[in-house]
C-alpha cells in the first residue's frame, strides 16, 4: 500500500500566496508605469498649432513676395521616434528651433511645460510653399545668356531649393546661367553668373548715403566691381574706401 504525499503546512500555502502576491504587485506597478509613459503623438488641435506656424514662419521667410503675390503653403506632419516614451503633458508649446528652415524639410520643437515630468522633442515637418514665380521654357545649359522667349512663369515650390525665385521674368533676361537648368524649373539669383559692373582702373561714381544726406563724387576702382563683393576705390583726394558695387560703373557706401 502506497503512503499517502504529505500535505504542505498552511505556512507554505501562505508564503506561496505571498510571494505571488508580490509579484502580481510589481506587475500591476510596470504595466502603470508602461501605459503612463506609452509612446505618444500629438493630437489634432496641437497638430493644427504646429501647422500654424509653420505658414507663418513661411510667409515670414517669403517676406514682401507673400505680400505681393498668392501663396499657397502645405504642411505635412512627421511622426515622432516611436522609441520615444514621454509622460503625459497638460501643457505642450511648439517653437520653431534656432536655425531651423522655414520650409523644406525642417522641424518644430515640441516641450513639455506643464507635467509629472518635462520634456523636450522634434517633430519632423515637410512644409511646401507654392508661388508664382520665373521658370526657364526648355533645358538650358551652364553659359546660356537668357532671353525673354526662354523665360516664363509657373507656380513653384520655394521650399526646393535654397533662395527665393525671381519674381519678374525681366529680372534675369541678359543675365548668364551658373548651372544648368531643367524646363520648368525656376530661376534663383544663386542659378545666375555674377554681374560685374566695371573693371579695375575705370573711374566710377561713388554715391555716399546718410540719414537724410547723399553725396555723390567719383573715384578709380582699385579691383573689378562684381555683384555682391566688395569693391575698394580711390577717391580724388587718395582715400581708399571699401564700397558695394550697385550698377555700371557705381558703388555705395553707406556712412
Amino acid at each position: 500500500m502506497k503512503s499517502a504525499l504529505p500535505r504542505p503546512s498552511i505556512v507554505a500555502v501562505l508564503r506561496v500566496v505571498a510571494v505571488a502576491a508580490v509579484v502580481l504587485a510589481a506587475t500591476a506597478v510596470r504595466l502603470a508605469h508602461a501605459q503612463e509613459e506609452a509612446a505618444w503623438a500629438p493630437d489634432a488641435s496641437l497638430v493644427k498649432e504646429v501647422e500654424t506656424m509653420a505658414r507663418s514662419g513661411a510667409g515670414t521667410a517669403a517676406g514682401s513676395q507673400a505680400e505681393e503675390r498668392p501663396m499657397r503653403v502645405e504642411v505635412q506632419v512627421g511622426k515622432l521616434d516611436p522609441r520615444l516614451k514621454l509622460a503625459p503633458c497638460a501643457r505642450i508649446e511648439p517653437y520653431l528651433p534656432p536655425g531651423a528652415p522655414a520650409w523644406g524639410a525642417t522641424r518644430m520643437g515640441l516641450r513639455c511645460t506643464q507635467g509629472a515630468k518635462h520634456w523636450n522633442v522634434s517633430l519632423p515637418l515637410m512644409v511646401h510653399v507654392y508661388m508664382r514665380a520665373t521658370v526657364v521654357n526648355a533645358n538650358l545649359g551652364i553659359g546660356t545668356v537668357l532671353e525673354a522667349g526662354q523665360l516664363g512663369e509657373a507656380e513653384v515650390d520655394l521650399g526646393a531649393a535654397q533662395g527665393l525665385p525671381l519674381r519678374d521674368p525681366a529680372l534675369a533676361v541678359g543675365r548668364t546661367l551658373a548651372r544648368n537648368l531643367m524646363a520648368g524649373a525656376p530661376v534663383r539669383a544663386t542659378d545666375l553668373k555674377a554681374r560685374q559692373y566695371f573693371a579695375a582702373g575705370e573711374t566710377v561714381r561713388v554715391v555716399a548715403l546718410g540719414t537724410g544726406w547723399q553725396v555723390v563724387t567719383e573715384g578709380q576702382a582699385m579691383n573689378a566691381g562684381v555683384e555682391g563683393q566688395t569693391a575698394r576705390v580711390r577717391t580724388e583726394s587718395g582715400r581708399i574706401l571699401n564700397a558695394r558695387p550697385s550698377g555700371d560703373r557705381e558703388v555705395e557706401l553707406t556712412l
